[in-house]
């Protein structure tokens, strides 16, 4: 009986595997700078960086337009799930079939669900991000055939990383938000965005898709310097507006995986874990976690990183927005342990 229970196991993985040998056939990622790989490139925006120090850890210690010293989240999806190495981002005019298969990235640095977030910054919205992936179904189906695509959307991999610049960027910082909108009406206008992005997603044929939440974004370096007063604490009404959001959000997502048939939607929490990262960095192996390591770290991010710390692997922070290569390898191994389950 034990080793008939052990067969059973291996078919049932076996049946799982795609054709890469991993548990999905494909990973395809939308959202901001978090996890934009390289898409802004293709675009005129100072919402880029593909120039030094960014890339300096990357392979070649080039710079690929990813915010980030190396590999960021989107790349270590498909390389802990052993689909490829990195994610290529979509735009890319190099991109062969065999890429295609495996997935591709459709993010945009400075986007985000508020449409006036990546209008403001000239980048690649979610609606245009759903409409690249319509191209992008279009293109498998005419060079791999239907069956390719159809493996591709019911057993891939999707996930969706945003909303950080909606509070940064578009609320705090904009009186056409501000002023206009309260804490509970600005998180039903973001809620709303990302129950319709998700349920065009589904309608295009996505089934499991992974929602990460906004994380303490009151304790990311800039906000520290800008709203945290002479001790630099953490901003904590960014961090409730934040809050605030992931709890409709994932309310939300409960919602459309019970009205939806055959979805699979996980809400993903990005706050708590990012948030004890920052808290208690030496837990983790760091041992900054206030600054970043570009510049003074305080609030130098993009064209303003001139020059980094001696050391980035002390550092939670890469540049005063983003994450270390390091500190997102946590992040999403934390995120595969405890969430693939739910999806697969």
């Amino acid at each position: 009986m034990l080793i008939f229970f052990h067969i059973f196991l291996l078919v049932l993985v076996l049946l799982h595997l795609g054709s890469n040998g991993s548990l999905v056939p494909a990973v395809i990622v939308f959202g901001d700078s978090i996890v934009d790989t390289g898409n802004n490139n293709y675009l005129q925006t100072i919402f880029k960086v593909n120039y030094p120090p960014y890339g300096q850890d990357f392979s070649g210690g080039q710079p690929t337009g990813r915010f980030c010293n190396g590999k960021v989240p989107s790349d270590f999806l498909v390389e802990e799930l052993g689909v490829k190495d990195v994610l290529p981002p979509y735009l890319d005019p190099n991109l062969k079939i065999e890429d295609l298969q495996t997935g591709v990235n459709f993010a945009s640095g400075g986007g985000g669900y508020d449409p006036l977030t990546s209008e403001l910054a000239s980048v690649i919205s979610l609606d245009a991000q759903i409409e690249l992936f319509k191209e992008y179904k279009e293109k498998v189906k005419s060079m791999a055939g239907e069956d390719v695509l159809n493996a591709i959307l019911s057993k891939g991999l999707f996930v969706v990383v945003t909303g950080s610049n909606d509070v940064t960027n578009t609320y705090f910082n904009n009186p056409l938000r501000l002023y206009h909108y309260d804490f509970d009406s600005y998180t039903r206008l973001l809620v709303d965005s990302a129950s319709s992005f998700l349920q065009k997603l589904y309608n295009l044929g996505a089934r499991r898709i992974g929602v990460f939440s906004i994380p303490p974004i009151g304790c990311l370096p800039s906000q520290r310097t800008l709203k945290g007063g002479t001790l630099r604490e953490c901003a904590e009404r960014y961090n409730e507006l934040a809050a605030l959001f992931n709890t409709k959000l994932s309310r939300e997502i409960e919602y459309l995986n019970h009205n939806l048939p055959f979805a699979r939607m996980v809400y993903i929490d990005g706050y708590y874990l990012p948030l004890d990262i920052i808290q208690n960095p030496t837990k983790y192996g760091f041992d900054v976690s206030n600054i970043g390591c570009c510049g003074t770290g305080t609030i130098e991010v993009a064209f303003l990183c001139k020059y980094t710390c001696t050391n980035v692997s002390e550092y939670v922070f890469w540049d005063s927005f983003h994450f270390t290569e390091n500190a997102y390898r946590i992040i999403v191994h934390d995120f595969i342990s405890k969430n693939m389950n739910l999806i697969m």
